[in-house]
C-alpha cells in the first residue's frame, strides 16, 4: 500500500524503536492519527521534556534527572557493594524487588564483537575506576547468560581479581512457577549448577 509521504516517514520512525515490525509501525502511526491534536502535542511535548531532561549520572551512568543520581546520592545504600548491570532497565528490574541496598555501575551495553562492540565501547574504565575506593568489598556481576553476557562476565572478573575485591554473580535457573519439562538446557543446566543446600 502507498502511504502518504508523512505517513510513511512517521511509520519509518516508528520502525526505528526495538522489536517493533512493519505492521506494529503502521498501528502505532494510525493510533497517533486518530489521537486528538492536543493528545499529540503532549506526547511530543513529553518526548522532548524526557530528552532535555534526563542526564547520565556522571558516577553510576544510570539515566536519572539529577547527576549524581538519587541512588549514588542516597546515604542509605550501602556502599560496600556494587551491582553491574548492562542497562538501566535492569537496574529498575533489580531496584523493583526491594531485595538489593547497594550501588549500582550501569555498562551500558555488553561486549559484541559480531555487533563491533568492545570493551572500550562501555563503561568498563569507570567501573576500575571506582573500585580504587577502599569502601568497595564486592562486585556483583548481574548480566544476562547470554553469549555477549558470558564474555563481558569473564572481561570483568579478569580486570576486577588483582583488585582484591569479592566478585560475585546472581544465579540463573528456573523461573518461579514453571514447569521443568518447558525449560530449555542452558537454564536448567545453569539451575543444577546454582543449586544450595536446603
Amino acid at each position: 500500500m502507498i502511504f502518504p509521504k508523512s505517513i510513511a516517514t512517521l511509520i519509518e520512525h516508528f520502525r526505528k524503536f526495538p522489536s517493533i515490525g512493519p505492521k506494529s509501525a503502521q498501528r502505532m502511526a494510525f493510533y497517533l492519527l486518530r489521537m486528538s491534536k492536543e493528545e499529540v502535542e503532549r506526547f511530543a511535548k513529553c518526548m522532548i521534556e524526557t530528552k532535555e531532561n534526563i542526564k547520565t549520572c556522571e558516577i553510576c551512568f544510570n539515566l536519572s534527572s539529577s547527576s549524581p543520581c538519587e541512588i549514588c546520592s542516597s546515604s542509605n545504600r550501602d556502599k560496600s557493594t556494587i551491582c553491574v548491570v548492562a542497562e538501566t532497565k535492569d537496574l529498575i528490574a533489580i531496584e523493583n524487588t526491594n531485595e538489593y541496598k547497594g550501588l549500582y555501575h550501569v555498562l551500558q551495553g555488553l561486549i559484541s564483537p559480531m555487533d563491533g562492540i568492545g570493551a572500550d565501547d562501555i563503561r568498563i574504565k569507570e567501573l576500575l575506576s571506582r573500585l580504587t575506593d577502599d569502601n568497595v568489598k564486592e562486585i556483583i556481576l548481574a548480566l544476562s547468560p547470554s553469549v555477549e553476557g558470558e564474555a563481558t562476565s569473564m572481561y570483568l572478573t579478569k580486570l576486577i581479581k588483582p583488585f582484591g575485591i569479592k566478585i560475585s554473580r546472581i544465579a540463573f535457573g528456573l523461573p518461579v512457577g514453571s514447569d521443568l519439562e518447558y525449560a530449555d538446557e542452558i537454564t536448567i543446566a545453569k539451575a543444577i549448577e546454582g543449586r544450595r543446600e536446603i
